[in-house]
């Protein structure tokens, strides 16, 4: 007691003494709390593992006496009798309590200072030091190493795992747990596969601890009694609680290494009594499902139909080709396999001294070669069918296609016949021709089917038809060529009704500027766009500004609303009546051509007028070569085969 005093004098007063009544009773109240949950947790490992709901309280849960008899039932593998299982008196409950402490008794666990009303009323210290003694009589006192038990044992059994890790040094269940590397090690020890413990951070306390608590539970079944903070973050780690989850790596690991040992020796013989049955029990499995597997092809190809489509006969064909380039090999290998094991088997049999192997009725090399004969067979009537399907499907492919080709080509060879055959007065022709286009849009829609039949017969890889000599665009050809002669004979109709009403006009004069407008009708839309009525007006001599020419054109759209045939003859016309006479335009002519009488291309150029008129002229008018070989064009013959003789 002295040296006790004289110690507190030499580290001085205050609370935080070291050995102050506050820090002792810190100490104490650290460690029921630790305890609490410690123990908590180790008892639900027991109730989970049963089918029963955990406990949040050791206060609270005990205190009916109700969860304490399913411990005790439990642990001691037996059944305690009728219990209150919904107690509400305290006297059921003490009855239940009392129950459960009779049997811990029974079982040779000296209790000391607790009765019923101890675990009724919640007496934290007590019931703590109740739940540690089955601890140790659960759970501890069945360790043992070199003839020491208990918690002397397992220390021991600690140590001596842990040697060979120089920064590990167990003396207690205390501080020696601290930094997580005691648990590392032993894990590192019985299963190096799952840690690796020289890569560890020696100085990562929580990391290390955390690492072990979350291995252990994850792959060794050890539940986590501890937190991180347990051990890491105080200076007395509750020895009873680093017991309680030490003893568990101790129960791993020694069942671990119990089961390893006696699993060598059944192995052993279990190598030893089945190396002979083990191929031949391969043999008839791999032979049975091999046999099965050819049986189901064989329903699978009976039951398959086609649809009569290209695309379903192709996807017919391609798996078939699948199935010879991929399952068919499998099974040539497998079959060769069983019957090298079926050798195998046989031989290793004669080495044992063993009776010679039959296989099961079904199972013999003789049945394998059978059925693989009914698959070829199979196999070959299958193929017969789907070839004969594609070549039907070609077949009338082609027939579809030669049947829309040909009826396309009749019906539009009908209405050429008849655009070929319109007669009458011109308003009737009109008519006719009229009727003939508004024909024209369903035939055009009906060569859509032809189209889709021809993208039919390219899918399918058909190539030759023998039933039809067209094809879709030969058929668009002819299509929009009757279409451009119906148009141009519409045109033709429309420029003869307009060039019929022309009295004022020769027949020459009509003749010629049908020619000329046609000419510059580049688009054959009988009509004309201002730079073709210029270079039109340019070839018949008629030039204007270009002021003037946009008057003329506007007032011709707002008349006619396009320059037509009959908007540009009637311009024509009031040209001529107006403006223009044979004799103006043969001055028009002597003066671009300087007076001679004949005019050359450079001539023209030098005149300014357009291109397109000067192409004109020089297809329209007469031509001769002079002596450098040089065209020269008689204007005079021309106009006068464009106008009637007239004085000059």
């Amino acid at each position: 007691m002295d040296t006790y005093n004289m110690n507190r004098a030499s580290w001085g007063a205050g609370l935080l003494s070291p050995l102050s009544p506050t820090i002792i009773e810190s100490i104490e109240a650290r460690s029921r709390d630790v305890q609490e949950r410690t123990f908590c947790k180790w008892l639900n490992t027991k109730l989970e593992a049963n089918g029963y709901p955990p406990m949040t309280s050791l206060v609270k849960d005990l205190s009916d006496g109700v969860r304490l008899i399913q411990l005790m039932e439990i642990m001691g593998d037996t059944s305690l009798g009728r219990y209150n299982k919904n107690p509400r008196m305290r006297i059921q409950k003490a009855e239940n309590v009392n129950k459960a402490l009779e049997f811990i008794t029974s079982r040779g666990v000296k209790l000391t200072n607790i009765g019923p009303e101890d675990i009724i009323d919640g007496n934290l210290k007590l019931i703590l030091g109740m739940i540690w003694t089955l601890i140790l009589r659960f759970t501890i006192a069945d360790i043992s190493e070199e003839g020491l038990s208990a918690k002397e044992g397992l220390l021991l059994w600690c140590q001596r795992k842990t040697e060979p890790y120089k920064e590990v040094d167990v003396q207690d269940f205390s501080l020696s747990w601290s930094d997580g590397l005691a648990l590392c090690a032993l894990i590192h020890c019985h299963r190096p596969d799952l840690i690796d413990y020289d890569k560890l951070d020696k100085s990562d306390r929580h990391g290390n601890t955390r690492l072990a608590f979350q291995i252990a539970q994850d792959h060794l079944g050890i539940p986590q009694l501890l937190e991180v903070a347990d051990l890491c973050d105080t200076q007395h780690p509750d020895e009873r609680s680093v017991m309680t989850y030490v003893a568990g790596y101790f129960h791993a690991f020694s069942s671990m290494e119990q089961t390893e040992t006696v699993s060598r020796r059944v192995e052993k013989f279990a190598e030893l009594m089945q190396s002979v049955w083990t191929s031949r029990n391969d043999y008839e499995r791999r032979v049975r499902e091999l046999l099965r597997s050819m049986s189901e092809m064989r329903a699978n190809w009976a039951a398959k139909s086609f649809v009569g489509t290209y695309a379903d006969a192709r996807q017919h064909a391609a798996s078939f080709q699948q199935y010879k380039q991929t399952t068919k090999r499998a099974w040539v290998t497998e079959k060769q396999d069983v019957a090298t094991l079926f050798g195998n088997v046989q031989t290793k049999l004669k080495t044992y001294a063993l009776r010679e192997y039959v296989p099961p009725p079904g199972l013999s090399l003789g049945d394998v070669d059978d059925a693989w004969n009914t698959l070829l067979k199979a196999e070959a009537e299958r193929s017969k069918a789907i070839n004969a399907e594609i070549r039907q499907i070609k077949e009338n492919l082609r027939r579809k296609f030669a049947d829309l080709a040909n009826d396309f080509e009749r019906r539009l060879r009908i209405i050429s016949t008849e655009l070929v055959s319109v007669e009458g007065p011109l308003e009737e022709q009109m008519e006719q021709v009229r009727e003939l286009q508004t024909r024209m849009p369903a035939l055009s829609d009906s060569l859509h089917a032809v189209a889709a039949a021809e993208d039919e017969c390219r899918d399918a890889n058909v190539d030759e038809n023998d039933y039809t000599v067209f094809t879709v665009e030969d058929l668009r050809f002819e299509l929009e060529l009757v279409s451009q002669s119906i148009a141009k004979k519409i045109a033709f109709i429309d420029n003869q009704i307009v060039s019929r009403n022309m009295t004022n006009l020769t027949p020459a004069q009509l003749e010629q500027f049908e020619s000329t407008f046609r000419y510059f009708d580049k688009d054959e839309s009988n009509t004309l766009n201002q730079s073709e009525m210029n270079a039109a007006l340019a070839s018949l001599g008629i030039v204007y500004s270009d002021e003037d020419m946009d008057l003329i054109y506007d007032q011709l759209l707002q008349d006619y609303g396009a320059v037509t045939f009959e908007a540009f003859i009637n311009l024509l016309v009031d040209i001529m009546e107006d403006q223009t006479s044979p004799a103006q335009l043969r001055e028009a002519f002597r003066g671009i051509a300087a007076d001679k009488p004949y005019v050359t291309e450079l001539d023209l150029r030098v005149a300014h007028l357009p291109a397109s008129a000067i192409e004109f002229l020089r297809q329209a008018m007469p031509c001769s070569e002079n002596d450098v070989g040089e065209p020269e064009y008689d204007y005079e013959r021309w106009l006068d085969e464009v106008f009637e003789q007239d004085g000059r």
